[in-house]
């Protein structure tokens, strides 16, 4: 069985009947979601919160109810994957460019679980670049701000044109030598007039659940 397959089925261990879910983005949280729309189908009552407009789209194709912040004020649990996860278990977040409704989710969340193949365990954050959610006025002041923290800073293209978020926003890919200390960078760029939010996740996570290249999985328990 795959690796992402094996962490992402694993996370639905955690969830319960009458839970509301934060569901996350990306290859990973899409085998949760697979799983988590056989168990509804079979008599588990849920609702969900998507993070993403993809997710929702998945979500509904699995038959999963949903709601949204006007219908509920906390989430039980939000399952979502990560870029990078160092060994506080801070994240990088954002390749898919849906940070921010990521973080919103989380925020909300009683409980944070993350599920990654072993491969995105890093020693120190930085080596994926970070994702910064940036709004298109001022963009080039607001990029010349940020690569004034020590970075190589790049708006994201696709399909040869701006990549824009679910927002209608720019992502700007910002390449750091590493990030030593997350909780700074972080608090740093969002001091930045036009930044919206950035992919750093710190001190929020319970739990992250790693798939393994043998088919295991192992979990690593959080303070958040």
């Amino acid at each position: 069985m795959d690796k992402k397959q094996i962490a992402g089925e694993a996370a639905v261990g955690y969830i319960e009947d009458g839970m509301t879910i934060g569901l996350g983005s990306g290859s990973t949280v899409y085998w949760t979601i697979k799983r988590l729309g056989v168990l509804v189908s079979e008599g588990l009552r849920v609702s969900g919160i998507p993070t993403s407009l993809k997710t929702e789209k998945l979500a509904k194709a699995c038959g999963i109810p949903l709601v949204s912040f006007k219908d509920v004020r906390n989430i039980d649990i939000t399952i979502d994957g990560a870029d990078e996860v160092d060994p506080n278990l801070n994240l990088i977040k954002g390749g898919g460019g849906s940070l921010l409704r990521e973080k919103i989710v989380a925020f909300a969340s009683k409980s944070l679980i993350i599920v990654v193949d072993e491969e995105k365990l890093v020693n120190r954050l930085g080596n994926f670049p970070l994702p910064v959610e940036v709004t298109p006025f001022g963009i080039e002041n607001t990029l010349q701000k940020i690569t004034g923290l020590g970075c190589e800073a790049k708006l994201r293209m696709k399909d040869n044109q701006l990549f824009l978020t679910d927002n209608n926003n720019f992502i700007a890919d910002c390449k750091f030598k590493n990030i030593e200390f997350p909780s700074k960078l972080s608090i740093e760029l969002n001091q930045i007039p036009g930044v919206i939010e950035n992919g750093l996740f710190y001190d929020i996570v319970n739990k992250v659940i790693i798939g393994s290249e043998n088919s295991s999985v192992r979990t690593l328990e959080g303070s958040g």
